[in-house]
């Protein structure tokens, strides 16, 4: 901001930084070690008490005497800058300047203290000095008969050298570098032009990728908020931070936000977003958080009152944290819907949509970004709303992809006082596909065939538009090689997640929820060889996931797989031998889990080695967080080891960072990985994988144009997609779709793919795994019923046979 009229600015220059601030409460700091005078060394004083207002058990009044001094040893984590604020106490008239030594090198000379109106008013003077690391001595020494004033206390902060970055060395747009105001570090501080739009820009190195602790040091002196938008490398990390009034020009304090940084230069900018600009700022330090101890989960998750057509009343249990719960985010399965501070333990969920199913849960997070484990669900439906208006007619119906036996359709959106929930479409009168989007397959068809499509919309409540005039298509007399066709039901079973075929051709699939592992047959024989009774569930997206077979089976008879277990997500493998697994042999563990969010996809490449997919662990902290095995594609030997070549040498393991919950892996003919990935509110993402990059989460979501981060080949929205598994027969690519219920398929054009295309729309629900069988097909598996562990008396969920089109 403009502090009050720039022309009124102190005369004179500061030296090297060594400022007087004169303030009448006590400072503000953020987290400084305070070093009461009265434990310090004194010389020709004594501690007294007869003045009020003083901190601790009371004050030093030194002698009035050229030569008294008092002494305070104060201790640094290591070698830096300290800011060292002196409070005291003048109630004469005139000043009693003093000499300020720290490590007995005079930093301050002839200091002033000026008087402060009365002894009991306490006022604070500012410095800034280096310091070694360790034990350091600052002595405060009278120069004149006068001697100090009353000392009360030393704040010290130490800025670790290579952490602090001053505003004033910042990039600086519509502000300028000043210095009347005192207490700043440095040479000076930014005053921010009045005006939306003005910012600072620091480059902040980073020794790791990782989540970061960023403070900004700053004043405001009005009584008026001045937020800012903090962004990270061009990626908006907090909108609207607030800067609330400090009381004062010379009072400073701080203000901080977590960040995912990269390795290397990063870009923080810090953009007023009103009218009246930033406050005045001091520096930005930037750290990595101390504390990892994450709160316990919430308790008692329940609704409150009547459940109402577009919110609900919610409340649940405080949880506990070892330094305090900053905030708690409420989740519809793994999506966020709604952030409410730490101190929020009942809130109205609003913007829920009519008639419509919701499992919410709620997760604790502390200030350094630590996620407790999830609460209990809360699985409820909202009832309808009294809205009777229909959407109105979907219009531009049109062919977009035409071949022996499919029609790809699309249409424009049509428009509803509430809002367009999905589209039924039509095939000769009779309805093939409900979709949450604006396209659909029609598969199927006989060639050179003429066939009449339409399309109407639908509201929450069930509201049915008029249907689209009639479109008539002609197949053509040509299949397209890669569509995919359905050829039969091979079985069905409880949950089946995780698939991979034997040598014998036959396939062995995990149950996620039963924890069972079942041999299915090409014919579709089945037969449960064992269970992971280690596996536990989440009662979300834990349990038994990724199964791979070894391969070197022949000679190892290894099979990997991927669970949940009572501490963690890990990677074990077993023996499969004579009709039956063995013991569970742990070679991954220490992967956090949680209710969402866990990943669990595992395939050898053609490399020979082990690829798995970790999940967040709805902690996004994690996927910037080298340390952490977490959200991440990790790239490991048969025996779990960190594979040769790997791009990260101190995180042995780690080929790629920035992911949310990765789910698919796949190869093309070229060798190279491309991986499906769940985004949270907004973007489904596929992805090609580059070793050693970085893939944005939380600080992307979908494509950003951020040169720090690789954006995704192809996104989806969250509806139409979310993304499982993934498969690639002759450049071709499968993905599974959950939510979106629907297989998309796409052919690789180099680095991209053509428009993906949607096919078996809502046939079987929620697709979680596709995978090529040893007889040239597809096989593809639903999971629509999760049963959390539970042994159902009726296996609901299918896995069938694909079959390509002309083949």
């Amino acid at each position: 901001m403009r502090s009050p009229i720039r022309a009124r600015r102190l005369a004179g220059t500061l030296v090297a930084g060594l400022l007087l601030g004169l303030a009448v409460a006590p400072p503000a700091a953020a987290a400084p070690t305070r070093y009461e005078a009265e434990s310090a060394t004194v010389s020709q004083g004594a501690v007294e008490s007869n003045h009020s207002g003083f901190s601790g058990t009371g004050f030093v009044n030194g002698d009035n005497v050229a030569g008294s001094y008092v002494e305070f040893t104060v201790t640094a984590a290591g070698a830096g800058t300290a800011t060292i604020a002196i409070r005291y106490a003048n109630g004469t008239t005139d000043a009693r300047p003093s000499d300020v030594a720290v490590n007995g090198a005079v930093v301050s000379a002839g200091r002033a203290f000026n008087g402060t109106g009365n002894w009991d008013t306490w006022a604070t003077s500012t410095l800034t000095a280096p310091v070694k690391a360790g034990s350091n001595t600052v002595r405060i020494t009278s120069t004149t008969a006068g001697g100090t004033p009353n000392l009360d206390y030393v704040d010290v902060e130490v800025a670790t050298a290579g952490t602090d970055y001053q505003a004033e060395n910042a990039a600086v747009s519509q502000g300028a570098v000043a210095s009347n105001h005192a207490g700043y570090t440095g040479t000076g501080f930014v005053d921010y032009d009045n005006v939306v739009g003005s910012y600072v820009e620091f480059t902040v190195n980073a020794p790791t990728a990782g989540n970061y602790g960023l403070k900004f040091r700053y004043a405001n002196g009005t009584t008026a908020d001045r937020p800012m938008d903090i962004a990270v490398n061009g990626t908006r990390v907090s909108a609207g931070l607030s800067f609330p009034g400090t009381g004062a020009w010379t009072t400073w304090v701080e203000k901080s936000v977590n960040a995912g940084l990269v390795a290397g230069a990063n870009k923080v900018r810090a953009t007023a977003t009103t009218a009246g600009g930033g406050p005045n700022l001091d520096r930005l330090s930037a750290s990595a958080p101390s504390d990892a101890t994450p709160p316990t989960a919430p308790a008692n998750l329940r609704a409150v009152g009547v459940v109402k057509p577009t919110s609900v009343d919610l409340a649940w249990d405080p949880s506990t944290d070892n330094v305090g719960v900053s905030q708690y985010k409420i989740y519809n399965g793994g999506n966020v819907l709604m952030t409410v501070g730490g101190n929020v333990t009942a809130t109205t969920l609003p913007g829920l949509t009519p008639n419509t199913r919701y499992v919410l849960s709620v997760l604790a997070y502390d200030a350094a970004g630590n996620a407790s484990q999830g609460s209990n669900n809360v699985d409820l439906t909202t009832p309808p709303s009294d809205d009777t208006q229909p959407p109105s007619t979907p219009a531009g119906l049109r062919a977009t992809n035409v071949a022996a036996g499919t029609v790809t359709l699309a249409w424009n959106a049509s428009t509803d006082d509430i809002g367009v929930t999905g589209y039924n479409v039509y095939r000769d009168g009779v309805k093939f596909a409900t979709v949450p989007d604006l396209t659909a397959t029609a598969d199927g068809l006989a060639p050179n065939t003429a066939y009449a499509f339409a399309v109407e919309a639908f509201d929450a409540n069930g509201n049915l538009s008029p249907r689209s005039a009639p479109l008539t298509v002609r197949t053509t007399g040509t299949a397209t090689g890669g569509d995919p066709v359905y050829d039969r039901d091979v079985t069905k079973l409880d949950l089946p997640w995780g698939v991979t075929f034997l040598p014998d051709g036959s396939a062995l699939v995990a149950e996620r929820d039963r924890f069972e592992i079942v041999r299915v047959t090409l014919a579709g024989q089945k037969t449960v060889v064992g269970k992971v009774s280690e596996a536990v569930t989440t009662s979300g997206e834990g349990g038994l996931l990724g199964l791979a077979v070894s391969p070197n089976f022949a000679t190892d008879h290894y099979v990997y797989a991927f669970h949940t277990a009572a501490s963690d997500n890990r990677v074990v493998r077993f023996k499969y031998e004579n009709g039956r697994i063995g013991a569970r042999e742990p070679l991954v563990t220490g992967i956090a889990k949680n209710k969402f969010h866990n990943g669990g996809r595992i395939k050898f490449g053609p490399d020979g080695l082990l690829y798995v997919t970790t999940g967040d662990a709805q902690d996004g902290n994690n996927a910037q967080n080298l340390n952490s095995l977490n959200g991440k594609i990790l790239r490991l030997t048969p025996t779990g080891a960190g594979a040769p070549g790997n791009p990260f040498p101190n995180a042995p393991r780690v080929y790629t960072l920035g992911h949310r919950n990765p789910q698919g892996l796949a190869w093309d003919s070229r060798g190279r990985l491309w991986e499906s990935e769940f985004g949270d509110a907004t973007l489904d993402e596929l992805n090609l994988i580059q070793p050693g990059k970085n893939y944005g989460w939380p600080n992307c979501e979908g494509r950003c144009g951020n040169s720090a981060y690789v954006d995704p080949v192809q996104q989806w929205s969250v509806a139409a997609a979310s993304p499982s598994g993934l498969e690639i027969v002759n450049d071709w690519i499968y993905m599974a779709a959950v939510r979106g219920q629907r297989l998309w398929v796409m052919k690789i054009t180099g680095a991209t793919t053509d428009t993906p295309r949607a096919f078996f729309n809502g046939r079987w629900g929620r697709l979680r795994t596709v995978v090529k069988t040893p007889d040239g097909g597809l096989w593809l598996t639903s999971t629509n019923n999760d049963k959390n562990g539970g042994t159902p008396t009726v296996l609901d969920n299918a896995i069938v046979r694909l079959k390509f089109a002309g083949g």
